[in-house]
């Protein structure tokens, strides 16, 4: 099995499979939040709430979030291959929003990008750590979050013209037409080893409970869900913000609101390569967590252009600094190990994804209750401590280097 999996790691096609596993993270981030910067558009031509509206965004990761730990355990019943897949096709659905009808079509169109993510995201990891080496998965990491970084600024920065040229559904559409690209080419180029790389059938409950029962792992999922609530809020809501509150044009409010993910792609490849040579990985928790508290509160509470600007970078630098280094930290505390490392990551989509999905339904109900944004902006930014609290009070610390030989034996 060694043998097998130091060829692996120095196989030419290990190219070939980062290729595509950036490509499915692009997918994902086109998707996310194409509906944000034109919600105003969509309240107007369906006639609907701001709290309808927000289930556009919500409920993809409602999906995800139910999909996320138990999808752990049925990517090691399906295997890697089917479940990516799986996943391009899901996400590739979207591609026929010109066609919904209603509102119900797209939300279900929707609705089955948020499950084809989460398989997504799911068989990432095990997949990574089958063709690559715990330094090269770490680099990973960097660059996959960075280019789901990018495909939201594309997304959010583009929506808009989009819409004006080819209608909204029209511009749902063209995001979507990246997930049926994606499936044609895994169909043809997708591997993965022999046996999926001896992941287990199936994992006992009792042995999900151990490896999630840590306090380290508790406070990197509370961690990313407190940052998720506060991403997600802002993502969906800000333009609409600006627009209404601050006198923005759309197209304007907009693409400040994409510098969030903008200046996260520079963040997130800085969060990947600075803690192979420097600091202590806590810091890597501690300072985005800092960030993220100063600049959330900010966003919404100043009506200064240079301070909007000022506040959106921090939020953006903040919130994906930190993704590499808790990544790699619970791949370690999940023991190195496909299997492990599938339940540990579903874990995460699934308490992240719930974050996700209350927060834009949150705001957008608060603001139809109260009639302003603040207070739903208020208590998502305050989920958004959780980064700074754990790394505070993580337990020890992990090392970038750990080979698969050194870690703990699967669940």
């Amino acid at each position: 099995m060694e043998a097998a999996t130091d060829s692996l790691h120095r196989s030419r096609y290990r190219i070939v499979i980062a290729g595509l596993i950036l490509a499915a993270h692009l997918a994902v981030g086109l998707n996310m939040f194409a509906v944000s910067p034109i919600l105003l558009i969509i309240i107007d031509d369906l006639s609907i709430n701001r709290a309808t509206a927000g289930l556009l965004v919500a409920m993809p990761m409602l999906v995800a979030a139910i999909f996320g730990l138990p999808g752990g355990l049925i990517t090691m019943r399906l295997g890697l291959r089917r479940t990516y897949g799986a996943a391009w096709v899901a996400m590739g659905l979207l591609a026929l929003s010109p066609l919904a009808p209603n509102f119900l079509a797209i939300l279900t169109l929707r609705l089955l990008f948020g499950l084809g993510a989460a398989m997504m995201f799911t068989a990432s990891g095990p997949l990574l750590l089958q063709w690559f080496k715990p330094k090269e998965v770490l680099v990973m990491n960097g660059l996959n979050s960075a280019i789901l970084s990018l495909g939201i600024f594309l997304s959010l920065a583009t929506a808009v013209p989009l819409a004006e040229a080819l209608e909204w559904k029209g511009a749902l559409g063209v995001f979507g037409v990246v997930g049926v690209l994606g499936a044609l080419a895994w169909g043809f180029l997708g591997r993965v080893p022999a046996r999926d790389g001896h992941l287990p059938a199936m994992v006992p409950l009792r042995g999900v409970f151990v490896l999630l029962r840590s306090r380290a792992m508790l406070l990197l999922l509370a961690a990313d869900v407190g940052v998720s609530i506060q991403y997600t809020a802002l993502s969906a809501w800000l333009p609409t913000f600006y627009a209404e509150v601050r006198g923005m044009t759309l197209g304007r409010a907009a693409l400040i609101t994409a510098l969030l993910p903008l200046v996260g792609v520079f963040a997130v490849i800085a969060g990947a390569l600075i803690p192979l040579k420097f600091g202590a990985p806590r810091i890597f928790l501690i300072v985005p967590g800092i960030m993220i508290i100063v600049g959330g509160l900010a966003s919404f509470n100043f009506s200064s252009t240079p301070v909007i600007y000022a506040s959106v970078i921090l939020i953006g630098v903040g919130s994906w600094l930190y993704v590499p280094t808790l990544l790699s930290w619970t791949m370690q505390l999940a023991g190195m190990v496909p299997g492990n490392v599938a339940i540990v990551w579903g874990a995460l989509i699934t308490v992240s994804g719930i974050g996700m999905f209350l927060s834009p339904i949150l705001v957008g109900f608060l603001r139809d209750a109260s009639g302003t944004f603040t207070l739903g902006f208020l208590i998502c930014s305050a989920a958004a401590w959780s980064l700074l609290l754990a790394g505070i009070f993580i337990p020890g610390g992990f090392s970038f280097s750990l080979s698969q030989d050194e870690s703990q034996a699967p669940v």
